[in-house]
């Protein structure tokens, strides 16, 4: 921990704004406070996944409570957003730190180029001095194209920028094998594998009602980024000087994997199929052992409405998903071409026939 140089701060709605909507000054002075000081000798980066937007822009435009509806909470995010990046950009100027807005949809870093250009993006900002502050973008994601939490965004973020560690701020201190409200449960301070968590029931409500996460997301998240290569500790916000300090707090999961093919996690874990493909016996081996590109001839069926491009589930006949790829066909082009090679596609139809329908570089095997 102390030897992390790129590091990702997560922060959720209930650590940054009252329960009623709205920021809370102080809370987001403290946290930048704490930010500051850790970058400021110039030998850490800070990328920082703060929620907030939707809460943000409750009291503003006079809501009780977090709307249900997505037309309405899209609303409340473009009102909060700027709030929340105003906030942030006044507090960080105390210390003579910029700030730079990076809002992101699965969809956009699902997909090879914007996945190059994010990162490309985030580092250049990192490069210049400033602190990225990530949120999604919830103003125009749509039930289809959304993380659905920040947590599974900040372990996604963690990889993509290539980090050394992912903080995950809470309101609630670490990983308790219980309820932590209750009497005589413990906090679990270090994880090693799922093995360590199988006996936990974990909760999926937050305690301050103005997020999306819990207790879940946040587990679910330290899953990803650490079979990614990427350790995590889990804490309070009010304990981000001690996590940051690599001090003991809250839980540490340690790192279960390697890192893999940069955007591959995005498409695992990000994305939503359009469609699936369902694939025949030697089609599914190839894809799954051999890790090969799937061609036209192993395709016994296509389901759903897609287009070139898009994420697709490959399955197997009894419908279990094994793998997700980026499709190069549209589903409407598909039915003439199953079962044929792509030599005889391309001698009847023309040379672009002879290209694969997901790549191997566009797949990421789901049951090795």
């Amino acid at each position: 921990m102390t030897q992390a140089r790129r590091i990702v701060v997560k922060v959720g709605s209930s650590s940054l704004t009252t329960a009623a909507g709205g920021i809370d000054a102080d809370r987001v002075d403290a946290l930048v406070d704490v930010l500051a000081k850790v970058r400021s000798g110039g030998e850490k980066e800070i990328v920082l996944v703060s929620s907030g937007a939707i809460a943000a822009g409750l009291a503003p435009l006079g809501l009780a409570r977090r709307p249900k509806d997505l037309a309405r909470q899209q609303a409340a995010a473009s009102v909060g957003q700027g709030l929340l990046v105003a906030r942030y950009t006044a507090s960080f100027a105390r210390h003579g730190v910029r700030v730079g807005q990076v809002l992101l949809t699965a969809d956009d870093t699902s997909r090879r180029a914007h996945y190059r250009n994010a990162y490309r993006t985030l580092d250049q900002l990192l490069a210049m001095g400033a602190v990225p502050v990530i949120n999604e973008n919830d103003t125009v994601a749509t039930d289809e194209i959304r993380f659905g939490d920040n947590d599974r965004l900040a372990a996604l973020v963690a990889h993509l920028v290539r980090a050394d560690l992912l903080v995950l701020l809470s309101d609630v201190d670490g990983l308790y094998d219980g309820d932590p409200a209750r009497s005589g449960t413990t906090r679990i301070d270090e994880v090693r594998g799922p093995a360590d968590i199988a006996h936990v029931q974990i909760g999926s409500a937050g305690r301050a009602g103005v997020g999306t996460g819990g207790m879940v997301t946040k587990v679910e998240a330290a899953r990803i980024a650490t079979e990614a290569g990427v350790p995590v500790v889990l804490t309070s916000a009010v304990s981000a000087a001690d996590a940051l300090a690599g001090r003991a707090t809250g839980t540490f999961f340690h790192r279960t994997g390697r890192r893999s093919a940069g955007r591959l996690l995005w498409l695992a874990h990000a994305s939503t199929p359009r469609g699936a493909l369902v694939l025949d016996d030697g089609a599914v081996r190839a894809v799954v052992q051999g890790r090969k590109s799937l061609l036209p001839a192993g395709i016994a069926a296509v389901e759903g409405d897609f287009t070139a491009g898009d994420p697709v589930e490959l399955r197997d006949t009894a419908g279990r998903a094994v793998a997700r790829g980026l499709v190069n066909y549209d589903a409407r082009e598909l039915p003439p071409l199953l079962g044929r090679s792509t030599r005889e596609l391309a001698r009847e139809l023309g040379p672009e026939y002879e290209r694969e329908v997901v790549h191997r570089d566009d797949l990421v095997v789901m049951h090795p």
